[in-house]
């Protein structure tokens, strides 16, 4: 059975790719084109056993028994190759993360492609094998998808969209809701590397060594530290809008204050040289690979103990406390004892780095 000429593809099995040279826009011979996409990248890198998977409209999946995670997320992260990532494992692993914050077990992804015409069919192989290889590392299957091709300088390269499902196991109950006064807050590494090495390719600024992005999954460090100690109240990865936007939102959700201390947030030298030179505030720079954590103050140690035993946490620190008084405030105290407000921003510090 042949693929959908629409562009979608699920569980469908590998067919031999032809060589070319760009994505062309079809003019009335849609059906060919995207056949030729579908054919030449998709099913060789997501597709299934053809004896098991024929070619259909939908993935049909064997989902145990649970409470069932669903997440969704789109990524026009420009440049697409960046130190530490591309776009390809980048939608993966920000989708996985999602999942992840939810205590899930991520089960299966959809993906979405946006090309541009005229992207090179290297650059679509090479973001496609990144999403293979991510996929294969956090243990999930691709399943479904669709491809669109836009008109030349209306795509930017490409767009990935992909929604993510998983299984919330017996037990676990994660959220804002969850957050109660006298909870510790941790972050599981330094802050900042995912919105300045993207920067740094894209405004040519270099450092004595490579910057790369924190780009990772987290899935097996919640899964570790669930196993661990499943009273962990909440999780968010701090993806766009950084750790600052994360704590505002969880303390307006939750109805408590935050109050952080600056001295033991972690941010690597670059980091911070970069966002002084550029007029940044760390707190705000977008990561791609480091959660915060909620968790009652007695089991603060054990958890930063488990974090800095597992590799998906780089330099993990508790770096406040979750109180009664003024609620839905986050409050940021320096080493002199200054404190000031954090609260989001009216805009972006930097666009298109997620």
């Amino acid at each position: 059975m042949s693929p959908d000429p629409s562009g979608d593809f699920s569980l469908q099995c590998p067919v031999p790719r032809e060589s070319h040279a760009t994505v062309q826009m079809a003019h009335g011979g849609g059906g060919r084109v995207m056949r030729r996409l579908v054919e030449g990248f998709f099913l060789p890198a997501f597709g299934s056993d053809p004896a098991k998977e024929p070619p259909h409209d939908a993935a049909v999946l064997e989902v145990p028994a649970g409470r069932l995670a669903m997440t969704t997320d789109t990524f026009v992260v420009s440049p697409l190759f960046f130190p530490g990532g591309d776009i390809g494992c980048l939608a993966v692993y920000g989708t996985v993360n999602d999942l992840a914050m939810a205590g899930a077990r991520p089960l299966a992804l959809s993906v979405g492609f946006v090309l541009e015409e005229g992207l090179p069919l290297e650059t679509l192989e090479r973001i496609v094998a990144s999403m293979r290889r991510a996929a294969d590392e956090v243990g999930v299957r691709i399943v479904t998808g669709d491809t669109k091709v836009v008109d030349r300088g209306k795509g930017d390269g490409v767009f990935i969209n992909t929604a993510g499902i998983g299984i919330v196991p017996p037990g676990v109950d994660i959220g804002p809701r969850r957050v109660r006064p006298g909870d510790a807050v941790l972050v599981s590494g330094d802050l900042g590397r995912h919105g300045i090495a993207v920067l740094s390719v894209r405004e040519g600024i270099s450092f004595e060594s490579e910057l790369a992005s924190d780009c990772a999954s987290l899935a097996g460090l919640v899964e570790t530290l669930l196993a661990a100690d499943p009273d962990v109240h909440c999780l968010r990865d701090l993806t766009r809008g950084g750790l600052a936007a994360a704590l505002c939102e969880i303390a307006e959700a939750a109805g408590v204050g935050i109050e952080l201390d600056e001295a033991s947030i972690p941010v690597c030298e670059p980091v911070a040289g970069a966002c002084e030179l550029l007029g940044l505030d760390p707190l705000y720079v977008a990561n791609e690979g480091r959660l915060v954590a909620f968790v009652p103050a007695e089991a603060a140690q054990r958890t930063l103990e488990i974090m800095r035993a597992h590799p998906a946490a780089v330099g993990p620190s508790v770096i406040g406390t979750v109180t009664e008084t003024q609620a839905g405030m986050v409050r940021l105290r320096n080493p002199l004892g200054v404190e000031r407000i954090v609260d989001l921003l009216s805009g972006e510090q930097m666009p298109r780095i997620c």
